[in-house]
């Protein structure tokens, strides 16, 4: 672990945002990317397709996926120092304004938490918020307690799908 690194790529926001989903911080793969979820493994646009219908075979599709389902993309990390993708390697973490950017677009109704981390760090800095929030599992391959076919009951079910 060396130096403090930065998120490499702005939020995914409409000005109609519903619901703002949260990761934790972009794996090495996404960086190299520089899109959201980018690790080949990472079963998140996999299953919002599922659970969408819609298709993923793109940049453009993903961002127009966000766009028709009211969705937002962010991290909860502004940055951090890491050894690896995995969230247990994340230290020294600073965390974006969370406060700010809710005040910015207030349609965005609830949070969707793509992780323990993400929602560990939100309960720790921004629990006084006011705004629904939902837990949805992992989409890491490395969280492999659940199916792939459960993962997507439950994004489906916590996004009102």
């Amino acid at each position: 672990m060396n130096e403090q690194i930065s998120h490499p790529f702005k939020p995914i926001v409409f000005k109609d945002t519903e619901i703002l989903i949260l990761g934790s911080f972009p794996s090495i793969k996404s960086f190299e990317k520089n899109f959201y979820y980018a690790h080949p493994r990472n079963q998140f646009w996999r299953i919002l397709h599922v659970v969408t219908e819609y298709p993923v075979n793109n940049r453009d599709q993903k961002i127009w996926l966000l766009k028709e389902c009211k969705f937002g993309l962010w991290d909860m990390i502004k940055s951090c120092q890491r050894d690896n993708s995995l969230d247990s390697s994340l230290e020294y973490e600073e965390v974006n304004d969370l406060a700010s950017f809710l005040e910015e677009y207030p349609s965005i109704k609830k949070l969707a938490f793509t992780g323990k981390k993400s929602e560990a760090l939100f309960n720790i800095h921004f629990s006084h918020l006011e705004i629904e929030t939902v837990y949805l599992p992992s989409p890491s391959a490395a969280y492999a307690k659940m199916k792939f076919e459960e993962k997507c009951t439950q994004y489906k079910e916590r996004l009102g799908l």
